[in-house]
C-alpha cells in the first residue's frame, strides 16, 4: 500500500512542464512585422491623397492633417509608449499598441467623413508610439549583446527603412488597383495575423519594477512634443516668422523645459536625466536627430521629382524607388560585419559620408534627368548609406542603457529619428518653395528640389564631423 500512496504523491507533485522559449528568429520576425506596419504607414498615403481629397471633399489643410495626424500623435506618445514597456511588459504594450493601431486603420479606411479619417490617422500615430519602442526592446531582450545582437538591430533597422521605401510603390498599386481605402486597410489582415503570432509566441518581459508611473511627466513631454510637432507642421503654409508657427513652437519648448524641471525633481521620473550621462545614448540620439533631419526627406522629394519634373505615374514613381528600398536593406544588413571589423563609430560615420554623397549627386538634377543617373545610382548611394549608418547608431544607444531603461531609450531613438524627420521635411519644404517661387513650372520645381539636396548634404556632413568626434567607437560588447 505504500508504494501506491508513494506513486500518487509523485504523480500530485510533478510540475507542469513549461512552454520553452521561442526561438530568437521569431521574436525578431515578430517585432520586425510591427516595426514594418508602422514606418510604412508614414509615407504609404501620400500617393492616395488626391483620391482622398475627390472622394471626402478634403481641403489643402486637411489633405496635409492626413499626414501631420499621424506623425504628431506617433512623435508626442513615443517616451510614454516606451516607459510604459518597461513598467507593464513588452509584451502587453506590443499587442496595446499593435491592436489599437489595426482598429485604427479598419477605421480609417472605412471613414464617411473626413474629420473621421483624420482621428483615424491620430489613433493610428498613438498606437504606433506604443509599438515602435516595444518592437526594438522585444529585439533587444531577445538577441544577447554582440554580434548577434547587432545583426538583430540590423534586420529591424532595414525592415522599418524597407517600410518607408516600400510606401511609394505599395500605395500606388493599392490606389491604381484598388482604392485609396486600401492603404489603409491593409493594415487590417496583416495586423491581425501579427497580433495572433505574437499572443502565442512573445514572452512578457518587464524591467521598471513596481514603480509607479510618472504621470506629471508624461503629461508634460507628451504636450510638449505634440506641440512643437504642430508647430513644425505649421511652417510649410504659414512660414516660420508667422504666429501660427511661432506659438506653438514656443509654447513647445516652454513645455519641455518644464518636464526637465519635473524630471529633475521627481524620485520616479519618465525620463531619468542621468541617462544622457551616458556618452553612447547621448551622441547616438543627436547623431540620429540630425540624420533623420536629412534623410526622411529624400523620399518625399524624389517621388515629387518623379512625378512634377519626370512626368512619372504613381505606380511608375514607386517602382523607380525599388533598386533604393534594396539598398537600405543591403546597407542594413551588411553595417554588422563592417562593425566587427571597424567598430560602430567608423561605420556610422562611412554610411554618412556615402549618403552625402548620394544627395551632392543628386542635387545635379535636371528637368530632363535620365532614370539611371537621375534617381537610380544616386538613390542607391543616399540609402545605401542610410542603411549602414543607422544600424550602429540604434546599437549604440542601446549598449548605453540599463535593462531598466531599454524601453526607454528605445522610445528615445525612435522619437530623435521621427522629430528629426518632421523638422527636416518641415525646413526642407519651406526651403524648396522659397526658390521655386511659387511656381509650378518644371524648370521652378527642379531648382527648389535641388537646393533642397545640396541643403542635406551640408546637414549629413555636419553630422558625419559630430559623430567622429562625439560617438564612441564600438559597443560596450565590442
Amino acid at each position: 500500500m505504500t508504494p501506491m500512496l508513494e506513486a500518487a504523491d509523485t504523480t500530485r507533485v510533478t510540475p507542469r512542464p513549461r512552454r520553452s522559449a521561442p526561438p530568437a528568429w521569431l521574436v525578431v520576425a515578430l517585432a520586425c512585422a510591427g516595426q514594418f506596419l508602422v514606418v510604412l504607414d508614414v509615407s504609404v498615403v501620400n500617393v492616395a491623397l488626391p483620391s482622398m481629397r475627390a472622394d471626402l471633399g478634403l481641403g489643402a489643410p486637411g489633405l496635409q492633417w492626413v499626414v501631420n495626424a499621424y506623425a504628431i500623435a506617433f512623435a508626442g506618445f513615443m517616451l510614454l509608449g516606451g516607459r510604459a514597456g518597461d513598467l507593464y511588459g513588452r509584451k502587453r504594450m506590443f499587442l496595446l499598441g499593435l491592436g489599437l493601431f489595426t482598429l485604427a486603420s479598419l477605421a480609417g479606411g472605412l471613414a464617411q467623413q473626413d474629420w473621421q479619417l483624420l482621428a483615424a490617422r491620430a489613433a493610428q500615430g498613438l498606437g504606433a508610439a506604443v509599438l515602435a519602442p516595444a518592437t526594438l526592446t522585444i529585439v533587444t531582450a531577445a538577441v544577447p549583446e554582440g554580434q548577434a545582437r547587432a545583426r538583430a538591430i540590423a534586420t529591424w533597422t532595414a525592415v522599418g527603412a524597407g517600410g518607408g521605401a516600400a510606401g511609394g510603390l505599395v500605395g500606388g498599386v493599392l490606389v491604381d488597383l484598388l482604392s485609396w481605402r486600401w492603404v489603409l486597410l491593409i493594415n487590417v489582415p496583416v495586423g491581425a495575423v501579427v497580433l495572433v503570432a505574437a499572443v502565442l509566441w512573445l514572452t512578457e518581459s518587464v524591467a521598471g519594477g513596481r514603480r509607479r508611473p510618472d504621470l506629471p511627466g508624461a503629461v508634460l513631454v507628451t504636450a510638449g512634443l505634440a506641440t512643437l510637432a504642430y508647430g513644425i507642421s505649421q511652417t510649410e503654409a504659414a512660414g516660420w516668422t508667422a504666429g501660427a508657427t511661432v506659438a506653438p513652437l514656443l509654447a513647445g519648448v516652454a513645455l519641455i523645459g518644464a518636464f526637465l524641471v519635473v524630471e529633475a525633481r521627481t524620485a520616479a521620473p519618465l525620463m531619468p536625466l542621468g541617462l544622457f550621462r551616458s556618452r553612447a545614448v547621448s551622441s547616438a540620439n543627436v547623431a540620429m536627430l540630425m540624420s533623420g533631419s536629412a534623410m526622411f526627406c529624400m523620399w518625399f522629394f524624389m517621388t515629387l521629382y518623379a512625378q512634377n519634373v519626370l512626368r512619372y505615374t504613381p505606380l511608375e514613381a514607386g517602382l523607380a524607388l525599388v533598386p533604393t528600398s534594396l539598398a537600405v536593406i543591403v546597407g542594413s544588413q551588411y553595417a554588422p560585419r563592417l562593425m566587427r571589423r571597424l567598430g560602430a563609430r567608423t561605420v556610422a560615420v562611412t554610411g554618412t559620408l556615402v549618403a552625402a554623397t548620394g544627395f551632392a549627386w543628386q542635387s545635379t538634377l535636371s528637368t530632363r534627368g535620365e532614370f539611371l543617373t537621375a534617381i537610380m545610382v544616386p538613390g542607391v548611394l543616399m540609402m545605401l548609406g542610410a542603411g549602414l549608418a543607422a544600424t550602429p547608431l540604434a546599437a549604440l544607444a542601446t549598449s548605453g542603457a540599463r535593462p531598466g531603461e531599454a524601453g526607454l531609450v528605445s522610445g528615445l531613438i525612435n522619437t530623435s529619428r521621427t522629430m528629426g524627420g518632421s523638422l527636416g521635411l518641415a525646413i526642407m519644404s519651406t526651403i524648396a518653395a522659397a526658390r521655386s517661387g511659387g511656381s509650378t513650372s518644371p524648370a521652378a520645381l527642379t531648382d527648389g528640389y535641388a537646393l533642397v539636396f545640396r541643403t542635406s548634404t551640408g546637414i549629413l556632413l555636419a553630422g558625419a564631423l559630430l559623430m567622429l568626434l562625439w560617438l564612441p567607437r564600438t559597443t560596450s560588447a565590442d
